[in-house]
């Protein structure tokens, strides 16, 4: 059995509430169809002024999917700003690992480049969230290791 244990409370918080406040930030603008418009159109004038390529035309099943994605995370990180737990974080870092993936999934298949702007984002938050609790099973596996006895696991 894997025990994963919560990283060291005050700062590991602070990170978790960070990362809630990057997303709430970034993904507002998708949840309407109305600003998702000028996002979009922003991204695209952002890519096409850098010469990373524009985004492809809006269409009512692009607009539906940038919304119903900016309502989820908004409602995620509105949790994670109120009520900020470890586990919060590990979730959180294993979704920044899942979209990642998609991400250079679609920046493999020609996707604008301007998603590299958001990619280099989700695997630092990533990263962040998820190597204390990586760093926190090794130490504890040794621990366990030393006593002959498993350590407790705490989640929150």
């Amino acid at each position: 059995m894997i025990r994963l244990h919560a990283p060291a409370r005050p700062a590991y918080l602070r990170v978790v509430r960070a990362s809630a406040w990057y997303d709430l930030v970034m993904t507002a603008g998708f949840a309407t169809p109305w600003t998702y418009t000028l996002v979009h159109d922003a991204l695209s004038s952002l890519g096409t002024a850098l010469e990373w390529g524009a985004l492809p035309e809006r269409d009512v099943w692009q607009t539906l999917f940038a919304n119903l994605m900016g309502s989820v995370v908004i409602v995620w990180a509105a949790l994670r700003i109120v009520r900020p737990l470890p586990a919060h974080g590990l979730f959180d870092g294993i979704a920044r690992t899942l979209f990642s993936a998609w991400m250079a999934y679609a920046l493999a298949h020609g996707a604008s480049r301007i998603l590299w702007l958001f990619l280099t984002v989700e695997i630092a938050w990533g990263i962040a969230q998820l190597v204390p609790w990586l760093r926190n099973r090794r130490i504890t596996a040794g621990l366990e290791h030393q006593s002959g006895r498993p350590e407790r696991s705490v989640a929150n």
